[in-house]
């Protein structure tokens, strides 16, 4: 929501609008960049990776200049116009959205109100204070107010962070149809495959630019690691040979001139490091004895506060070993709904039963605020372990979170937000719980740790119960869908991505309306040719999927008299097959059939 322009460069033949030359920082002995260099081109969508502490932050800090170079240079082109979202409320006390806008922007009210009816911000919000806003239509609002100032790079540090899937999704539909360039930086894989078609990692004070999403990028970083480990394994078998051959030969003085040349190529051989090999989270709960039936069982349950029933007649069954999501847009009562299971809210009606023998073990959101900052990890571990629990054990779930050597004895007041993060699902992991309640476990967490996570939790054989912004998690980790929507909490009948899908849906069909309402004459002129145009291309796919599916059928029908008259093995196996690939061809046909069907009706 921040716009800076003015630089050094102005190349006129390329795209790039900010580059990075030999850049070098560090924080004490640790170097963030070491050397490193990028460019960042108007045209392109680039998501930035990377372990927590490795110096995302940072390097965004760097770009916006809110931080300086120990060495090197920041060079923005002339042309180059930086937009950010500030982390802090720019909003002033009772100030309205389009009085907000307008302030902001210096753009004229038709305007602002064009471009916030493409985040859903209706007319009526318009007219309401921002500051009563829950945080999300919050962000709705500063990216309205971010595209007003018609930045053409963006730099979006976490912006999914406490994000719902609604406002998630008009997000990702914002940056695909933004014309300029984006750095951003995400812990949601499912989030960068969306936005994003270029991956910058940030790894031991380097950059490495990948001309592909991150799926690709980590794909790729697989390949090149399998062929480094090979390299290496190569380079240690000859090493073995070279060392064999001159231990046996250098005393001979026949054979010594060839040891002293064995020698020379033992110095030359080298092991190559191998690409993005850093140490990484793994890690598994403690093993339980699985359970039956019911693990908590609600009725009648009404929830929220004295002043306020969030929801009420509530009747819900989670049987022992699901992994529940809890879905929702935020403030609908997610957080209320698992607070009310662990017992730190009170039902204001209706009961609540846990099964037998149900040990929860509770992981909220922001308690890593909550930690003594006097205390150091492993004291906050000692703390946190059952009484059983040996200082080996302790150590060993300390390593697997990355928090060995000199880390295990720093203090909390030190640790970054993801470092408490990993520390409270460490302490976790000391107790032996059959059933977890999870809330948003994935914030403030790298793409490593989210993925072990979701890892560990697959294999856990005890029952959670968790809410999560991250699809790419939810579509791991859920196995059944809670949905709190308009008061009600209830069992979803299908899928977590049947969800998605169903957002996407209202999502879009909302934005088509808004569009409707808000298009000038001359615009919804065009939008009725251009859909009359579809229309009519859809028709005339139709007609030939039909005469394709009809001929095929004539075909189908043919072979089929053949075979009733076939005496031959083979021919037979033959004629066979050509009907089964018939059939395979006709339901693909039917499948395109029926989509083109739907669009011609729905239109």
């Amino acid at each position: 929501m921040v716009c800076c322009g003015d630089g050094k460069a102005d190349d006129p033949f390329m795209p790039v609008v900010l580059t990075l030359q030999d850049a070098h920082k560090r924080y004490g002995e640790q170097h963030l960049l070491d050397g490193a260099t990028c460019a960042l081109a108007d045209d392109q969508k680039v998501g930035l990776i990377g372990r927590n502490g490795a110096g995302k932050s940072t390097l965004c800090r760097i770009l916006l200049g809110e931080e300086d170079l120990d060495a090197g240079e920041v060079v923005r082109s002339k042309k180059l116009r930086l937009g950010y979202l500030r982390q802090h409320d720019p909003f002033e006390p009772d100030e309205t959205v389009l009085n907000f806008l307008t302030r902001d922007s210096g753009q004229p009210e038709w305007r602002c109100g064009e471009i916030a009816w493409q985040f859903a911000l209706s007319d009526a919000m318009l007219d309401q204070p921002v500051k009563e806003l829950s945080g999300g239509w919050q962000t709705r609002v500063k990216l309205a107010a971010l595209l007003l100032h018609n930045p053409n790079l963006l730099v979006l540090d976490e912006p999914t962070n406490f994000l719902d899937l609604r406002t998630q999704m008009l997000l990702e539909h914002f940056l695909r149809e933004f014309r300029g360039g984006c750095l951003i930086v995400s812990h949601d894989r499912s989030f960068l495959m969306k936005t994003c078609n270029h991956t910058l990692e940030v790894s031991r004070g380097q950059l490495t630019m990948f001309p592909g999403n991150v799926e690709s990028y980590l794909n790729n970083l697989d390949e090149r690691r399998e062929h480094d480990r090979r390299a290496n394994a190569a380079t240690l078998a000859k090493r073995k040979q070279l060392e064999t051959f001159i231990n046996k030969n250098r005393a001979n003085a026949n054979t010594a001139s060839q040891a002293r040349s064995k020698a020379k190529q033992l110095k030359r051989l080298e092991l190559v490091e191998v690409a993005g090999d850093e140490a990484s989270v793994s890690f598994s709960f403690p093993k339980i004895e699985p359970r039956r039936g019911p693990a908590v069982r609600t009725e009648g349950l009404a929830i929220g506060y004295p002043d306020l029933t969030v929801a009420d007649d509530i009747h819900v069954e989670i049987e022992h070993g699901s992994r529940v999501g809890i879905v929702g847009d935020n403030g609908q009562g997610k957080t209320t709904f698992l607070r009310t299971l662990c017992g730190s809210l009170k039902p204001l009606a209706g009961e609540m039963k846990w099964g037998f023998g149900c040990e929860v073990g509770v992981y909220a959101q922001h308690v890593y605020t909550t930690l003594d900052p006097k205390k150091t990890v492993m004291e906050y571990l000692e703390y946190q372990a059952a009484s059983d629990a040996t200082t080996q054990q302790i150590k060993d779930i300390a390593g697997s979170f990355l928090f060995s050597g000199e880390l295990a004895n720093k203090r909390i007041n030190v640790l970054s937000g993801g470092e408490r993060a990993r520390l409270v699902l460490a302490g976790l992991l000391l107790e032996k719980h059959n059933v977890l309640v999870l809330d948003e476990p994935g914030n403030h967490l790298d793409v490593e740790t989210v993925e072990a996570l979701a890892d560990a939790l697959e294999r856990y054989q005890g029952t959670v119960i968790f809410t999560s912004h991250d699809r790419h998690f939810m579509h791991r980790v859920a196995t059944d869908v809670v949905e709190v929507r308009e008061g009600r909490v209830v069992i979803y009948p299908a899928s977590y991505d049947d969800y998605v899908y169903r957002v996407q849906k209202e999502i879009d069909t909302g934005l088509r309306a808004e569009a409707a309402a808000h298009a000038r004459p001359d615009d919804a002129t065009a939008s009725r040719k251009a859909d009359a145009r579809a229309d009519r291309e859809a028709q005339k796919r139709l007609k030939s999927v039909e005469r394709k599916i009809a001929k095929l059928d004539a075909e189908r029908k043919e072979v089929g008299e053949q075979l009733l008259n076939v005496t031959e093995a083979a021919e037979a196996q033959t004629l066979h097959e050509r009907t089964t690939a018939i059939s395979e061809e006709i339901d693909s046909l039917e499948h395109q059939w029926m989509e083109l069907y739907e669009q011609v009706e729905g239109g």
